[in-house]
């Protein structure tokens, strides 16, 4: 019995190396292929230059960065507040034969394909964003709505779990001093789950930033720097969805760099995310 277990261990052992390895991989393939641009270039023109003409040798993405962010932020916005009002109810007031309903649905969000939410916005959002609101309503507002609700499931389901683990003396102490029971949540329990919550968003923002092809429907992709929410933009992950097709030699380089860039950001959320989700589990 002893043996098998050994044998059981290894192979698990073995299979867990193999993640981490086809990881290491991927990042050693990317790298490799990336920083000699950056270094040709120049970190600092490249990822603070303005212009991307790659036929002229401008390899700047700085607007991308910032269209990124402002995405990202517009995403937030929208989905942090209704994730965390909708975690609170599922946690608190919501009945068991009710929340069954309610929590595959939620999740069911996370499952819908991207292209779907891009369509969605496309048809829907994007005209009602040009006719009431100006602009040409392929913008950072129309891929924010979208994003916002492309995150949610993240969120919620973190955050709700987060409320969920606070032990019961938390909520029944508050209220044995006098506090309703909305004092006891937002007064207590919020802010005893805050580690998770804000992992929740970072790891929603990490989604937000790792967007591609609903992106690339509804932003509008002009390569420009975003001067309000109703502009075009063009994000990391869509320039490199849109132009790695056709792009060779040092243009092809640049959108490896691009995903560089974007590894970087991504692995810095997701670190954040897990040293916060430690610091409330100690």
């Amino acid at each position: 019995m002893e043996a098998k277990d050994k044998i059981i261990e290894r192979i698990l052992l073995l299979i867990a190396f193999s993640s981490i390895s086809i990881l290491g991989l991927i990042a050693l393939f990317i790298f490799g292929e990336g920083l000699p641009l950056i270094w040709k270039v120049g970190p600092r023109a490249f990822i603070l230059g303005e212009r991307w003409v790659p036929s002229q040798g401008s390899f700047g993405i700085l607007p991308m960065i910032v269209g990124s962010f402002w995405v990202t932020f517009g995403a937030i916005l929208l989905g942090v507040p209704l994730g965390l009002a909708c975690a609170i109810f599922l946690s608190e007031w919501t009945p068991p034969l009710i929340a069954m309903v309610l929590r595959p649905t939620i999740q069911l969000l996370a499952a819908i394909p991207s292209v779907i939410y891009g369509f969605w916005g496309l048809i829907i959002l994007v005209p009602l964003v040009r006719n009431y609101l100006g602009g040409p309503g392929l913008s950072i507002l129309s891929g924010s709505v979208i994003l916002g609700f492309m995150i949610l499931p993240t969120i919620i389901s973190i955050s709700e779990d987060s409320l969920r683990a606070l032990p019961p003396y938390y909520k029944s102490g508050a209220l044995a001093l006098g506090a309703t029971h909305w004092q006891a949540i937002w007064r207590v329990m919020v802010p005893a789950a805050r580690s998770g919550i804000v992992a929740s968003i970072i790891l929603g923002m990490g989604r937000a930033i790792g967007e591609t092809m609903a992106m690339i429907m509804i932003l509008g992709n002009a390569v420009k720097m975003p001067t309000s929410f109703l502009d075009s933009a063009r994000t990391l992950t869509t320039n490199i969805g849109i132009e790695m097709g056709y792009a060779s030699g040092d243009h092809r380089q640049a959108l490896f760099a691009t995903g560089v860039i974007l590894f970087l950001i991504i692995m810095i959320l997701n670190s954040s995310a897990i040293a916060l989700s430690r610091r409330r589990r100690s």
